[in-house]
């Protein structure tokens, strides 16, 4: 994929970029004017009409506004969600109700008449290298033809494999190729880790909100699941969380460490090494979905809690769906101490993945397209979100608030308490718009009044329409108006770390 084509779009989009970094990290504060677009163009030695295209760019992000005779100024920004919802940590099984409802979500999320703004799975064509692993798997069908002839066997493609140890030292971890198992997306990567590291009737701990297919998964094989409360901006409580190890409360562990779905937040490194200390020194395992790690918007990328795991205690799941091709479902799992049982679980689940996937998706991470194409999605992502959240600031009811993302394309949104956003979902299904209410993000109702949004999609009259729809269903529902109620107050779109 390449999104800028251009020498003049560089330009502008690398001018733009220098100018949403100062916004993010309060160098230009809400409410500043920008300095005049002569001046910048000669102090940045570039056109009058590059400066133009790149504070156009900046106002579709909603970063900036033009004010007539006057020039362009730093919008004031969307408040975060700030502080972890209070409660207390019970166990709790997912009801009837909330199975239901997860049914209908999933069902009208699939919907292909619907305008979709809430589901994780990208849809602009634009988002997957597509041309280029077309072209390698006909290459490797003529030049090994009798590979779809033959059945894959576990381990699996010891070439993808050595791909993928070679790739995770970037995040800090130290793997061989005998020490991953490829697996049938990261879904069948968090199966397999339960399924070994737990038996019925073990209670596993949660973030809280977390990624809710976990509560059905959990439910299916006889689980029960604990939620730990879980901060907008730096993640799982280990405070709560170090409580509940002493007391033998949970069996095991599933978070997101590096980029948490739904809050798109992530782990401070200390945090990291703390929580890795934490599995280790209880020996309770840790299963660290990594599945958006990848999607960091910060270089280099913060290492996993997996790169600090001395004892072989956290078990790493992750998957190239969400980054290079869905369709290929293909993921993989290090799991450590418990490699040996989670390989045969795989073997005899789903014996191995296919191999012409495997290898194609080798020959890809070979060739150094990869690291190109992540850049690209990345840049893409975090200008989504920015816009999306320009939107929010715009035509959402006063008191809404969202969360920074550090990586990935989802996010959180809280509306004003009045607002229950289970009747908006399906008040909006009746007008073809699908969001995710957040009461599916949690077994209790601490979340009714939240939403899930997601930037992975073309930000096209479709899509802009149904943000700006839901914005305006959530002002009849509160009878509040549109837009922030003190424009000079707020936090950076995205962290300052981006």
């Amino acid at each position: 994929m390449s999104i800028i084509t251009s020498p003049e779009q560089r330009l502008y989009q690398q001018l733009a970029d220098s100018f949403a970094g100062a916004i993010h990290q309060g160098t230009l504060k809400p409410g500043k004017r920008l300095p005049a677009i002569r001046r910048v163009a000669q102090s940045h030695q570039v056109s009058v009409n590059t400066v133009l295209n790149a504070w156009q760019l900046l106002e579709d992000r909603g970063l900036i506004e033009a004010r007539p005779q006057s020039g362009y100024y730093v919008r004031g920004v969307l408040p975060a969600v700030t502080r972890a919802a209070r409660h207390r940590t019970r166990v709790t099984d997912p009801g009837r109700e909330k199975r239901d409802l997860i049914d209908s979500v999933f069902a009208a999320q699939n919907h292909p008449d619907y305008i979709n703004i809430s589901l994780a799975c990208p849809q602009d064509g634009e988002l997957y290298p597509a041309a280029k692993l077309s072209r390698i798997t006909a290459s490797l069908l003529r030049r090994n033809p009798q590979i779809v002839g033959r059945y894959a066997l576990p381990p699996g493609s010891e070439r993808l494999r050595e791909e993928i140890a070679g790739r995770a030292l970037h995040a800090g971890m130290s793997l061989t190729s005998d020490e991953i198992t490829l697996t049938h997306g990261c879904m069948e990567a968090l199966q397999l880790a339960l399924r070994a590291v737990t038996t019925p009737g073990d209670c596993v701990g949660l973030e809280s909100p977390t990624y809710f297919f976990l509560f059905p998964l959990l439910a299916s094989l006889g689980l029960k699941a604990l939620e730990i409360p879980t901060d907008p901006q730096n993640g799982l409580s280990l405070d709560a969380l170090e409580m509940l190890l002493q007391e033998k409360r949970i069996q095991a562990l599933v978070a997101m460490p590096g980029v948490q779905n739904p809050l798109g937040c992530s782990m401070p490194l200390e945090n990291k090494k703390r929580l890795a200390k934490l599995a280790n020194r209880y020996q309770v395992p840790l299963l660290e979905d990594g599945l958006y790690d990848e999607l960091q918007f910060g270089w280099p990328l913060s290492p996993t809690v997996k790169a600090f795991d001395d004892g072989g205690w956290v078990l790493y799941c992750t998957s190239f769906t969400k980054t290079v091709a869905p369709d290929f479902r293909v993921g993989w799992i290090a799991a450590g101490r418990f490699h040996a049982e989670i390989a045969r679980l795989k073997a005899v689940s789903s014996m191995a993945e296919s191999a012409l996937l495997s290898e194609t998706l080798a020959e890809f991470l070979a060739s150094g397209g990869y690291d190109h194409h992540l850049r690209s999605l990345r840049r893409r992502y975090a200008a989504n979100l920015d816009e999306a959240r320009g939107i929010i600031a715009r035509h959402f009811p006063q008191g809404t608030r969202a969360t920074l993302p550090k990586g990935g394309f989802v996010f959180w949104v809280e509306l004003p308490s009045e607002v229950d956003t289970v009747e908006m979902f399906h008040r909006l299904l009746q007008e073809q718009i699908c969001v995710t209410p957040g009461a599916l993000y949690s077994l209790s109702e601490r979340y009714n009044h939240a939403l899930r949004l997601s930037c992975c999609y073309p930000f096209n009259e479709r899509y802009t329409y149904a943000l700006k729809r839901t914005g305006a269903l959530a002002c009849e529902m509160t009878g509040l108006p549109p837009g922030m109620a003190a424009p000079d107050q707020g936090v950076p779109l995205r962290p300052q770390s981006v």
